[in-house]
């Protein structure tokens, strides 16, 4: 009932006079009438809407995203999350680009919906601890936000005359950005102490290797249905066997790569520093042994085969480097720890996803 009509309004409902039998009717009226409202589902899209339209089009794949029943996708001790929010959400942030769901079949249309109801429903998890956490946006940050992004774009007319042309509203836009911000404000907060380095890490790191030089082989995997990555798999598996066989591995990245950025290159990448790419290709780079090939490795962008031709260690002294190991240790840290509180912060909520 929190988000409902103030209960004092009752007040102004209650008939002060007439007998006793009379106002104890009113009342009971009243509160059914509260009870009403509070009921009805805020969430649920208008038929007639284009969000309406839209989602009877997703359902045709998805049914349960059906928006005369707008089903259940998460919940937690202080809210729920509809489809047709999640719905809602998409539509308001794709304006025009939502045709592309169009095109999706029902397998790629389920998992796209599936991640979008989960950073949805992470979102306001983390909006609602924020809101007890009394973080707040001072009007003036916000204007002053909003007054870069109108610089950014010529002026707010410009600004806004993009967004109409793309389907999309000013009102979601700053409402967006004003979200955001204070989810950076609080995470600041939260997770400030976590993400400092101790003096045993900073060591570490500095006399960890700083840089690493590979060669790899990309096959993307983005897009594609699960037996298509199995028979991309089985083709990287033959390319791993020629490499460990002695085969050219520049040779072979040039002939089977398709890392646009490396493939004319033999697959090289020069000199990149502790945590500059993906993570499992990172972890590769600084682990496989100088001169040895990796196994497979499974990244967003698809399956790699990495071989490391060489690392190098800092050579400046630590006390020049030690602002830069810090912040960078931050900044690599920041997303695990994020990850860790997310998690705790869903177990304390009893946060669930709905399997659909």
């Amino acid at each position: 009932m929190k988000n409902c009509f103030n209960y004092l309004h009752l007040q102004d409902l209650i008939v002060q006079k007439g007998d006793l039998m009379k106002t104890k009717y009113v009342v009971l009226l009243a509160l059914g009438l509260l009870l009403l409202v509070c009921s009805r589902d805020t969430t649920k899209l208008e038929k007639g809407t284009p969000e309406y339209e839209f989602a009877q089009k997703i359902s045709e794949k998805v049914p349960y995203f059906n928006p005369d029943q707008n089903n259940v996708v998460a919940t937690s001790k202080d809210f729920r999350v509809t489809t047709g929010e999640v719905l809602k959400n998409i539509f308001s942030n794709m304006g025009k680009g939502v045709t592309r769901f169009y095109s999706l079949d029902s397998l790629k249309l389920k998992e796209v919906l599936k991640n979008s109801a989960k950073e949805y429903s992470d979102k306001k998890l983390l909006l609602v601890a924020a809101e007890k956490a009394k973080i707040e946006l001072p009007p003036a940050k916000f204007d002053s936000i909003m007054q870069m992004q109108y610089r950014r774009h010529g002026s707010r007319e410009k600004f806004v005359e993009i967004l109409t042309k793309n389907g999309v509203g000013i009102e979601f836009v700053e409402q967006q950005i004003k979200e955001s911000v204070i989810i950076e404000q609080f995470l600041n907060q939260v997770l400030s102490e976590r993400v400092k380095p101790t003096e045993e890490e900073i060591l570490q790191a500095y006399n960890s290797d700083k840089t690493a030089t590979v060669r790899h082989i990309l096959m993307q995997t983005q897009g594609k249905s699960e037996s298509e990555k199995a028979a991309i798999h089985n083709k990287m598996e033959g390319i791993l066997k020629r490499a460990q066989s002695g085969e050219d591995f520049a040779k072979l990245a040039m002939e089977f790569s398709e890392d646009p950025g490396s493939k004319t290159k033999g697959g090289l990448y020069e000199n990149f520093g502790r945590g500059d790419m993906v993570k499992p290709f990172d972890e590769a780079a600084f682990s496989v042994p100088v001169g040895e090939i990796s196994d497979i490795v499974e990244t967003t962008y698809g399956y790699h085969i990495l071989k490391v031709e060489s690392r190098s260690k800092e050579t400046r002294p630590l006390d020049e480097v030690r602002p830069e190991l810090e912040q960078k240790f931050e900044q690599t840290k920041r997303r695990d720890v994020y990850f860790q509180y997310l998690e705790e912060l869903q177990k304390e909520t009893q946060f669930k996803l709905t399997e659909f």
